[in-house]
């Protein structure tokens, strides 16, 4: 999907601001800081309890990507025209993800002193350039469509969306997502998420398999409930599945679950809980359809991935668990009223999703979009499903932005990931639903109020 077909979708995403809160971007003119900013933009002031500078904008310094910033904010000053402003941050946000790719997997080493499997710098340096262009001043007037336009190009670039190519005769293909940091209110704008360290990791990497070389190809989601009605995730698997030639193989999103353990999860289902997005918005109720993709009518999608030969993969840092867990709504004529039902067997036809294994915040719904235009189009060829990490959280002292055991911690899961995408793009193999005894504890871990993240 290109953004002439992208746009009138994400127009639709709410922006959530509030006037007067400053950009994290140097005075100049062409900037007006009177420009209302979308929650997660105005958390580029937040410090530590302590004091001292921004976290965010010392997180990107600390990367060496805070001369890019600037010179992106420079050049939007410089645009004379509509044109020139689209082309320059259409190229901003492509420069953004492949910078932070080719930082992350150790191609720039010039890039700053802050650890290259760091996801943080990515996700605040796309905040501090998407608040510019939410507070820019043209010397010209824009359409009316004019910044939405350019949020949407900068956005689709910087998350590695316009970055999808496969090559013609690649042994095997695998799509895989990751996602933004988040809960960072209650967690701290320190916090990192794996996932996103892992997609970084993963981009255009080859993987050695049994069956022959695997080329990965990723994308970065955000945590706002906002873009996935608008069909972000279907823009990013979508296209690939459609091209018949060079389709994926393998889909897997990824996320982060449970503290101590990765899980590949069975079932995704068809509900939102309602747990707080990056914007601090809450949505309960059904997963809306995307515009413009077929997609069935079904309450749960059961992942295709291998999980018994992910499951025998060479042993990491972390246990890797196949979690069966799924909860319906107690009356399928009243979903969202009383009491979930949790079980590891299966649904039965006319039953209502109330959760996935995974929960059914952001994570859930990754795995449960994907899938569903997946089936949608019809690749039942392609392996789909969804993995957990394990969370990483923040480091341990308040006063640091990172420590050593919290980049060790990262670099095991990115690792871990990348054993069990190697794993997962080895091919199919026949596969036996385990019993419901086998996992038992996995019902428990999914019960209503247990929300896993993102």
């Amino acid at each position: 999907m290109r953004l002439s077909t992208l746009l009138p979708l994400l127009a639709t995403v709410p922006v959530f601001a509030f006037p007067g809160v400053a950009a994290a971007t140097p005075a100049r003119d062409c900037f007006d800081a009177a420009v209302p900013l979308t929650v997660e933009e105005q958390r580029l002031t937040a410090t530590m309890p302590s004091g001292g500078p921004a976290v965010g904008p010392e997180l990107v310094r600390l990367a060496g990507l805070a001369p890019f910033v600037a010179e992106v904010q420079r050049d939007l000053c410089a645009a004379r025209t509509p044109r020139r402003a689209e082309r320059l941050v259409t190229q901003a946000g492509d420069r953004l993800w492949r910078t932070a790719v080719d930082r992350a997997q150790g191609r720039r080493p010039d890039l700053g002193t802050l650890d290259r499997f760091d996801d943080r710098p990515l996700y605040w340096a796309r905040l501090q350039l998407s608040s510019a262009v939410r507070q820019w001043a043209p010397s010209f007037p824009l359409p009316p469509s004019g910044r939405a336009s350019l949020l949407t190009a900068f956005d689709r670039g910087s998350r590695g969306l316009d970055d999808v190519r496969f090559p013609l005769g690649t042994t095997r293909r695998v799509m895989v997502s990751g996602f933004d940091p988040f809960q960072l209110d209650g967690a701290g704008v320190r916090i990192s998420n794996p996932a996103g360290a892992s997609a970084l990791q993963l981009d255009g990497r080859i993987l050695d398999t049994p069956a022959g070389p695997a080329m990965v190809q990723a994308v970065s989601f955000p945590v706002v409930w906002g873009y996935f009605d608008a069909g972000i995730v279907e823009a990013a698997f979508g296209p690939a599945l459609r091209d018949r030639a060079r389709r994926p193989d393998v889909l897997m999103t990824i996320s982060q679950g449970r503290p101590d353990r990765f899980d590949v999860e069975r079932w995704a289902g068809a509900w939102r809980g309602g747990f707080p997005d990056n914007n601090n918005v809450s949505v309960t109720g059904g997963v809306p359809p995307a515009a413009g993709w077929p997609q069935p009518d079904v309450q749960f999608i059961e992942t295709t991935l291998p999980y018994e030969r992910m499951l025998a993969a060479p042993a990491g840092a972390y246990p890797v668990h196949f979690n069966q867990a799924f909860c319906v709504w107690p009356d399928p004529a009243h979903p969202g009223t009383g009491t979930p039902v949790c079980r590891s067997d299966a649904p039965a036809p006319g039953e209502i999703a109330a959760s996935g294994g995974g929960g059914n915040y952001l994570s859930n719904e990754s795995m449960f979009r994907s899938n569903r235009v997946r089936v949608g189009l019809g690749s039942a060829s392609v392996a789909g499903g969804h993995l957990h990490t394990p969370v990483l959280g923040r480091p341990a002292d308040p006063a640091a932005l990172t420590d050593a055991d919290f980049e060790a911690r990262r670099q095991a899961i990115a690792a871990q990931v990348r054993t069990l995408a190697t794993a997962a793009a080895a091919g199919p193999e026949p596969q036996t639903p385990r019993p419901a005894t086998e996992s038992p504890r996995t019902a428990v871990e999914s019960l209503p109020g247990t929300v896993l993240p993102g």
